[in-house]
């Protein structure tokens, strides 16, 4: 058996995996089936207890004795389907996922043998999780570990997959709830244990050519790739991983001419734990014994080209560091709004641009995590864009959030 650890990943070795997802407290387990855009095509595609059976997935309620499990056929999947996401959340209302540590158990489906576990770290105020995914990449099926959480339940993952939840009548002596974060009716039969809402049309999809938000991972067979906020690329090339030297180049300009703007661009090392290993920044220029080196600190932001370079043998990564988030940092207190152009970007021992990510939507905060490179399972290293901004002026400011978003 594999134990998982946030965004790693196994190949399966069998075509029907079911995943039991256990807790302390009751959960209601579902599974959604999501196209290469990131979202569901219809109501068939969202399974759960009041609809268990979709085009292979199949859901099977625990009772409370016993744990809720999606099933997936990875034969029976319909072609347009790239992945299937297992999800979980509390049936208490209001309840959150604080001091419960939920459990996915994938196993064989036809003998019951346990194939892998993962168990997400240190929850919070979330009351759903995206626990983990089977996937196809180049032929084959995969299952990965993801532990992404919500504060506004099942709804909210419903939304975010492109499914449209009703949104009850509020009674009058209470507010309506937000509309980001409806709350599904319940079914007439059983009003004891509310059911998500029949889901509309899903989300239309991006503009042929387009970059779709949350899409599938690509990897870099197609040359160099452009992200937006919360799309990842693989950094695999012809079926290898790249794990020769690499550079983070962080760039940004003055948002007001002929005003300097001094930030500090970062990485922070994380083990398998979320926990910190090390930071590399403008103070500490080398880290892990030279696998992880800083060009040093740049004090204007003026002029082209990258303004502070991070590099990367990621070859020679200890095994123990699992995480990498890059991080930008306005230690004079000046605001993201005051800044243009900013960007990371990640180019090949040459200096050849492999990925870039330009950050939009600037917010009046100090510092921002701007990407992560996470390992995975098989050793490729997966890129994700990130662009979340965090009030802090110095890396030891961005270590705990830099650790929720592994």
């Amino acid at each position: 058996m594999t134990a998982m650890t946030p965004g790693s990943n196994i190949p399966l070795s069998v075509p029907r995996v079911a995943v039991d997802v256990t807790a302390p407290a009751r959960l209601d387990v579902s599974g959604l089936l999501l196209t290469a855009d990131g979202k569901v095509r219809s109501d068939a595609d969202f399974v759960f207890y009041n609809q268990p059976t979709g085009p292979g997935v199949t859901h099977r309620g625990g009772g409370g004795a016993a744990p809720d499990t999606i099933t997936v056929d990875t034969g029976a999947v319909p072609a347009g389907i790239d992945k299937v996401v297992v999800t979980a959340s509390l049936d208490a209302p209001g309840a959150t996922f604080a001091g419960t540590e939920p459990t996915a158990t994938v196993r064989n489906a036809d003998d019951g043998a346990v194939l892998a576990a993962f168990t997400p770290p240190r929850l919070g105020p979330e009351t759903a999780l995206v626990v983990v995914e089977v996937y196809r990449r180049g032929g084959a099926w995969k299952v990965r570990a993801v532990g992404q959480g919500y504060a506004d339940g099942l709804a909210g993952i419903a939304t975010d997959f492109g499914v449209s939840v009703e949104e009850p009548a509020a009674p009058a002596a209470q507010p309506a709830p937000p509309p980001a974060a409806t709350t599904p009716p319940p079914p007439p039969a059983a009003p004891a244990r509310p059911a998500p809402a029949a889901p509309a049309a899903p989300a239309a999809t991006p503009a042929p050519g387009a970059p779709a938000p949350g899409t599938g991972k690509i990897n870099l067979d197609k040359g160099r790739v452009s992200l937006r906020k919360n799309e990842t690329v693989s950094l695999v090339k012809g079926g290898r991983p790249l794990l020769t030297s690499v550079r983070m180049g962080l760039g940004w300009e003055p948002a007001y001419r002929g005003k300097d703007i001094d930030l500090d661009a970062s990485v922070i090392a994380y083990g398998p734990d979320r926990k910190k290993i090390d930071a590399c920044y403008f103070g500490k220029l080398a880290i892990l014994n030279g696998v992880i080196q800083h060009s040093g600190d740049n004090l204007t932001g003026e002029g082209g080209g990258d303004d502070e370079v991070i590099t990367v043998h990621l070859g020679d990564v200890p095994p123990q560091v699992t995480g990498l988030v890059f991080t930008v940092n306005s230690f004079s207190g000046q605001k993201f709004t005051e800044v243009s152009k900013a960007y990371c970007r990640l180019l090949d021992g040459a200096g050849q641009e492999l990925v870039r990510f330009d950050l939009t939507g600037a917010e009046p905060r100090t510092g921002v995590m701007m990407c992560k490179l996470i390992r995975q399972f098989s050793g490729e290293w997966e890129m994700t864009a990130m662009g979340e901004y965090v009030d802090s002026r110095t890396v030891r400011g961005m270590v705990k959030p830099g650790g929720r978003a592994l």
